[in-house]
């Protein structure tokens, strides 16, 4: 009997002291907040640098030539991309989900995003 309340005892004590040091963990985080972000203002997440290992999204505006609903691509006259820094030019780049070509007409000037796959650049987002 004595041996069970010892061992009972001892449990308690241990999980006490686990929750005690776990709230005290939670102490030490509750100032993190806001304050460790602040660094974080000045960084520029405009869509170039998103994370390492993650292909850049580049953002162009140009006007569709030609939609090729099959082939899942258009070709935009598209103005200079700074990002690449690429001249203004005619490109057919592939669609990453062909339900954006419902959104171009040809004719129609648009804003669109699109990110390096391979050797080629794929459209990712119209507006």
């Amino acid at each position: 009997m004595k041996q069970t309340a010892m061992a009972a005892l001892m449990i308690a004590l241990t999980l006490g002291a686990g929750a005690a040091l776990a709230q005290q963990k939670m102490g030490d985080m509750k100032d993190m907040g806001m304050q460790k972000m602040e660094g974080m203002k000045s960084m520029d997440m405009g869509g170039q640098k998103a994370m390492p290992g993650a292909p850049a999204t580049h953002k162009g505006v140009g006007v569709v030539k030609k939609l090729d609903a099959g082939g899942g691509s258009v070709t935009f006259d598209h103005e200079p991309v700074k990002s690449l820094d690429w001249p203004a030019m005619t490109m057919t780049f592939a669609v990453k989900d062909k339900m954006l070509l419902d959104k171009l007409t040809v004719g129609k000037k648009v804003e669109f995003e699109f990110v390096q796959d391979g050797k080629g650049y794929v459209v990712t987002g119209v507006k």
